[in-house]
């Protein structure tokens, strides 16, 4: 498959970036089976997004910027850890706030949610 992706780059620093969405139902499914979605899988999963196809969706994208690239790029720095908002290590782990944490019996409760296991 290929893809119509763009980045945004200044002087040689890439800050930004996106690409078309898929707009077509028939390449839709393919990228699902591709992804090893089953078709019921896929239909359980998205079948809003694949009956929209149906009613001729247009080609669609959009751009997301790396506020933290911005941010680097200013600040004459190379790498963007220093600028990063909410930091995590190798492990995933919020490191500053201790998260992802365990979660009171009480906030369960709250939620409806019971713990098994």
């Amino acid at each position: 498959m290929r893809a119509n992706a763009y980045d945004l780059v200044i002087n040689g620093t890439e800050i930004g970036g996106g690409s078309i969405r898929i707009h077509d139902r028939t390449m839709q499914e393919a990228m699902f089976r591709v992804l090893g979605f089953t078709d019921d899988d896929a239909r359980y999963k998205f079948g809003f997004l694949m009956d929209a196809f149906e009613y001729g969706a247009p080609p669609h994208g959009g751009c997301a910027f790396g506020f933290d690239r911005w941010v680097a790029l200013f600040g004459h720095r190379t790498d963007i850890r220093e600028f990063i908002a909410f930091p995590k290590n190798n492990a995933g782990r919020d490191t500053m706030i201790d998260a992802p944490s365990r979660i009171d019996e009480i906030q369960l409760q709250e939620l409806g949610i019971a713990m098994k296991g």
